[in-house]
């Protein structure tokens, strides 16, 4: 079923992908919400429903935050692709609670100004900042800052002996068996059935993964996919076995050290407000982050 023109929307299906994943991996900005993979792994937690906007291959992409969330139920749109016109704009305001992930780019000026005009109020989003790194850096754990990560990536290179293999679908049957140990280990489901989806169709969406072993025996794996034109790779999904001291810390760097050189920067994705993931995803140093913004129509355009 191909895309609608606004104001039409229709429910995201995977027979979308030949439309919608060329456009959205030549963002710019890198929101790792803004690829096919996600929108379509998340597309019934938040009932994503797609229209095409304008002439110039824009989408607005248009869903309702569940009920316990961080931040509340509500309707959200969103505009990967730009800032729609005006109209466009106003009549989305009307069918919905709120303008959500919008990239710096979206209202550089004098877009910005144009939006504050017309009674648009925008806010830092900080719960769904991504964290940015630089690939080199997670390869080589230089200096005191990484020393910690790097005596875990050594501890995990002594205590075990370790192969990184891409994953292949021949070997999703392993990274099942990582996923489902990494659940009974939580204990709670998580986003187990988003990661699950994710393996089963590993082979029709644009991801590359790699699996790693510790004594012959799968420990852990990373799914992800480029973004920002080529030169992001951001990861979607890390799931590994806990009882393998140091597991975590070898994935990083491993995955880091193995990606292609063109990828400069690596996107981690958000912390959601989770204080836990926050320090965690601080300690290995980001070189900075993907701003994401939410914006409000608070009075009448003037």
């Amino acid at each position: 079923m191909p895309v609608p023109c606004y104001p039409d929307f229709a429910p995201l299906n995977f027979d979308m992908k030949s439309d919608l994943h060329p456009r959205l991996s030549l963002t710019a900005d890198g929101v790792s919400e803004f690829t096919f993979t996600d929108l379509y792994l998340s597309r019934n937690k938040y009932k994503h429903r797609i229209s095409r906007s304008g002439p110039n291959g824009g989408f607005i992409i248009s869903g309702e935050q569940p009920t316990g969330l961080r931040g509340g139920a509500g309707k959200f749109f969103m505009t990967p692709c730009g800032a729609p016109e005006r109209a466009v704009l106003e009549s989305l305001f009307s069918a919905h609670d709120y303008w959500q992930h919008i990239s710096e780019s979206v209202f550089a000026p004098p877009v910005g100004e144009q939006l504050e005009q017309w009674g648009i109020s925008i806010a830092e989003d900080r719960d769904n900042f991504d964290y940015l790194y630089f690939r080199k850096d997670l390869a080589e754990l230089k200096g005191k800052k990484y020393h910690k990560k790097k005596n875990l990536v050594n501890q995990f290179v002594n205590m075990y002996t370790s192969e990184e293999r891409p994953l292949t679908a021949e070997l999703i049957p392993h990274a099942m068996e990582i996923l489902e140990r990494w659940r009974q280990d939580k204990g709670e489901d998580g986003d187990y059935l988003t990661a699950r989806e994710a393996l089963e169709l590993f082979d029709s969406l644009a991801l590359r993964g790699y699996i790693y072993f510790a004594n012959g025996k799968p420990a852990a794996y990373c799914l992800g996919e480029s973004i920002a034109k080529g030169k992001m790779f951001v990861i979607h999904f890390e799931k590994a076995i806990d009882e393998y001291k140091g597991v975590y810390q070898f994935m990083n760097q491993a995955l880091a050290a193995t990606l292609p050189r063109f990828f400069t920067q690596i996107n981690r994705e958000q912390d959601l407000g989770d204080e836990g993931l926050r320090q965690a995803k601080m300690s290995y140093r980001p070189l900075g982050f993907v701003k994401k913004y939410t914006a409000v129509l608070h009075r009448e355009a003037s």
